[in-house]
Order: C-alpha cells, then sequence, then structure tokens
C-alpha cells in the first residue's frame, strides 16, 4: 500500500521525529502549516493503512511509525523498477548512471558497493 504526497509527507516528520504529539507534528511543518483537522486526517489515513500507530498519553495521542524509512523506501524503489524498468535492476542502474550528474567520484563509489556485495554473495 502506497502513501499519498501529503501522507509521505506527514511520515517524514514522523520518521525524523519517531515519536510525537499532534502538536509536535503540526509545529514541525514549515510555513504555512496544515490545519490540525488536516493532519489528524492524515493520521487516521495512516493508520488504517497500518502506517502510523499510537500510544495514548492522558487525553492526547502520541503517534509512532510501524514501518521503517528503509522498508518504505525499498518497498518504494522495487514498485519503480519493476513498473518503469520491467523489472530490471541492470535497466534501471543504466538509466540512472547515464541520466543523472554522477561524477566519476560517484560512479567508483557505487562500483565499489555493488563489488562488496558480490563478493559477500
Amino acid at each position: 500500500m502506497e502513501l499519498s504526497n501529503a501522507e509521505e509527507q506527514l511520515m517524514q516528520l514522523l520518521w525524523k521525529k519517531e515519536k510525537a504529539l499532534m502538536k509536535e507534528l503540526v509545529d514541525a511543518y514549515p510555513e504555512p502549516k496544515p490545519a490540525v483537522t488536516t493532519v489528524a486526517t492524515l493520521l487516521k489515513r495512516m493508520q488504517d493503512k497500518n502506517f502510523v500507530g499510537y500510544t495514548q498519553k492522558g487525553r492526547s495521542r502520541e503517534y509512532f511509525p510501524k514501518v521503517s524509512k528503509r522498508n518504505y523506501f525499498s518497498r518504494q524503489m522495487n514498485g519503480m523498477i519493476k513498473s518503469f524498468f520491467n523489472d530490471s535492476a541492470s535497466q534501471f542502474a543504466s538509466f540512472f548512471t547515464k541520466e543523472t550528474d554522477l561524477s566519476e567520484e560517484e560512479l567508483k563509489e557505487i562500483r565499489k558497493l555493488i563489488d562488496e556485495r558480490i563478493k559477500n554473495k
């Protein structure tokens, strides 16, 4: 299941804070800040999607992510590779290296990461 852009923006704030009350989340937004009701609606939808949980703290709720940023990003990348690159990591790598403005140093670092991964397989 995916997050909308607005949900993803809120999730980024929650990943950064790790846990937060509603007021803390609203305060973390850049100007212009969304209405509290908007954030409440987003949090409810994210709970329904099982991305966010909460613990009751008196009359307030302290929200926390139920999905790690790493797992979410990994799922998104795998979905993108499947959808846009015919489920081919090599087509993705080819596009990524040709269409981005990577320096020689960055390309060497990527090669080093790949070589280390191959060595450890």
